[in-house]
């Protein structure tokens, strides 16, 4: 039997969406496993870290809370990733995760200067990708699902940041041989993601863009869940 992923549940998905049930379920999907190889922790409502023993990796959802709020249960699980970096667990950031795992290992996080980065954005992938596990093969460019005010502006040191878009220059990173983070949304459909601009509809309309017109722009992005499945496997083939 496989060892099962944790799930780090750091937040809900906007209240229009929730009828297509929480960020773990949208993971556990996107990336393949099933019910019973994922073991979901929901840190944001206060459940306890478990011991990281028994897990083939730990994936870190999204989530509507800030990292700079240093909220105790965000703090509190930047602690564990800090530890489980260190001691070789593989790691996989969404989002949030994605801020938290670079908070936790050193790097800069906090309001991007630009703002808003939402809806399907073409990432561009550094030289390096190239002999990275989860992006090595990828087109150099692909979309991806985006939705953010926060982004890691100075990644971790030791880090390889593995790709970009135009408004967000660390939208992947490396840290080690076994951490990863991402900004974008590899669990993400076409569905998801109009969701998410259909509900922020005021939000971007106070910053002079139309909803309608972002929503028309969304497309699928297999490219951008391959990397979440590359995880799985890689992860299941490391030695623990």
């Amino acid at each position: 039997m496989n060892a099962p992923f944790l799930i780090l549940e750091t937040g809900q998905p906007v209240a229009s969406m929730r009828r297509h049930r929480g960020f773990p379920h949208w993971i556990r999907v996107a990336a393949g496993l099933q019910a019973d190889e994922a073991v979901v922790v929901n840190v944001e409502a206060g459940e306890s870290l478990p011991s990281r023993e028994g897990f083939a990796g730990t994936i870190v959802t999204g989530s509507g809370a800030m990292v700079t709020d240093r909220h105790e249960w965000s703090e509190r699980s930047a602690q564990w990733l800090r530890d489980a970096a260190h001691e070789g667990m593989p790691l996989f950031g969404i989002c949030y995760g994605h801020q938290l795992i670079a908070h936790a290992l050193g790097g800069e996080v906090d309001y991007h200067p630009a703002g808003r980065e939402m809806g399907t954005v073409q990432l561009e992938l550094h030289p390096q990708a190239e002999n990275d596990p989860l992006f090595s093969g990828l087109p150099a460019q692909f979309p991806a699902q985006a939705t953010h005010l926060q982004s890691v502006l100075r990644a971790p040191e030791g880090a390889t940041v593995l790709a970009k878009s135009v408004h967000d220059a660390c939208h992947a990173f490396r840290w080690g041989d076994r951490a990863w983070g991402v900004q974008f949304h590899p669990e993400f459909s076409a569905t998801h993601m109009r969701g998410y601009v259909r509900a922020r509809e005021e939000a971007l309309a106070r910053e002079g863009r139309c909803h309608r017109q972002l929503a028309r722009s969304v497309s699928a992005t297999p490219h951008a869940r391959l990397v979440l499945r590359r995880f799985v496997r890689h992860a299941r083939g490391l030695p623990r």
